[in-house]
């Protein structure tokens, strides 16, 4: 068994960097072990050797040292991995008694918008949109005694706006709901919603904490381990959306490097934002980073850097964006974000329709590349 650090007098780097353990002490081995095992052997009192331990499904020493680093960047009681995003999303709104109340953006990752409008549909919950650009429209959204989860997401996915996280607390505490933020797009490098207010914070773990897109993953972070968490804990082990333990060790690897690979992204975020700013072939840009953004101060305040992620608005209809996005040599014309390479996606194509999104955005997600390549090839596609 390795032997942990003394977490609370070591700074998020060098907890990420160190996966908390240290030196195992048995093998002297610096890097942390996979445990594959889905069953453990029983003492000869037919006794559990480790209690935590008995299946798979219940988890794994893998899984449980990713969560542990995870919890100790977050700041919080205790944090559980899923196997997708969406599961970790699901098992959380499992807990909204039948008919309960949500609020929530409008706009937001799609995914999680599809997926609360089905549970209302089948009556399973109510569900308020609010505009998240309106603050008295969210402090609206939310119902004294009938709202049970305030849902949030700063910065949002795709348009790259801000919500207050600490005023959100306030005013669902106030109602006596709890506040959940998805934080993918900051990461725990820079927003930590936990010491803002909230009550969970999530992550799409495939995104900036594993950082190479090669592990697709969730995880809910808690601030408190109460009855709520408890339920959430045990639907996971009941309907058997936890982790594998490769999954798990990857994440904790890619974690290791977390905090350079999103610095030198928010560094190449913010370069391209200035540059695009001033493009003539793009309307607008979207960044929290930039002094014109609706929400650069609250950003400001509950962020210690901008994030790697902004999106553009194209001069032009939905053909001529998509035609630019096409036209990407460096940057990858693909799904997903946080990872080392930089990705472009045309998001009206992806969501739909009926999208809230405008049909000329796109959105990017900035890696660790070198700043002249990614300026060089967003100039080529949008000069042709």
């Amino acid at each position: 068994m390795a032997v942990s650090m003394s977490e609370a007098k070591l700074a998020p780097e060098t907890v990420a960097a160190h996966a908390l353990t240290g030196v195992d002490p048995a093998t002297g081995a610096a890097v942390p072990a996979i445990h594959p095992a889905v069953t453990y052997a029983r003492d000869s009192e037919y006794r559990l050797r480790d209690p935590a331990q008995n299946y798979g499904r219940n988890g794994s020493p893998t899984l449980a040292l990713a969560e542990r680093v995870i919890a100790a960047l977050e700041e919080a009681a205790d944090a559980r991995l899923f196997s997708s995003g969406m599961a970790a999303i699901a098992t959380l709104f499992e807990t909204v008694p039948h008919g309960g109340h949500v609020a929530a953006p409008q706009v937001m990752y799609y995914g999680t918008r599809h997926w609360l409008q089905e549970l209302e549909r089948k009556g399973r919950i109510r569900l308020s949109l609010f505009d998240s650009d309106d603050p008295e429209e969210l402090a609206r959204a939310v119902v004294r005694g009938r709202t049970d989860i305030l849902w949030i997401e700063t910065p949002i996915n795709p348009t790259l706006g801000i919500i207050d996280i600490a005023r959100s607390a306030e005013i669902a505490h106030q109602a006596g709901a709890i506040l959940a933020v998805d934080s993918t797009a900051a990461s725990p490098v820079l927003t930590r919603p936990l010491a803002l207010g909230a009550d969970f914070v999530f992550h799409s773990a495939t995104k900036y904490l594993n950082g190479h897109s090669d592990v697709l993953a969730g995880v809910l972070a808690t601030r408190m381990d109460d009855e709520r968490w408890q339920a959430i804990a045990a639907h996971r082990t009941a309907v058997g959306n936890v982790l594998g333990a490769m999954e798990a060790w990857m994440l904790t690897r890619g974690m290791r490097t977390l905090h350079l690979r999103v610095r030198k992204s928010c560094d190449n975020a913010m370069a391209i934002a200035q540059h695009l700013a001033g493009h003539p072939q793009v309307e607008r840009v979207l960044y929290p980073g930039l002094p014109g953004h609706l929400g650069h101060a609250i950003a400001r305040r509950q962020m210690s850097g901008f994030g790697g992620m902004l999106a553009m608005l194209v001069k032009g209809d939905m053909a001529r964006t998509n035609a630019v996005v096409r036209r990407l040599r460096v940057i990858i014309p693909a799904t997903s974000l946080g990872g080392v390479e930089s990705l472009a996606e045309h998001r009206r194509v992806i969501e739909g329709p009926d999208s809230p999104v405008p049909e000329n955005l796109v959105r990017l997600s900035i890696g660790i590349e070198a700043i002249e390549d990614l300026i060089h090839d967003l100039d080529q596609a949008l000069a042709g």
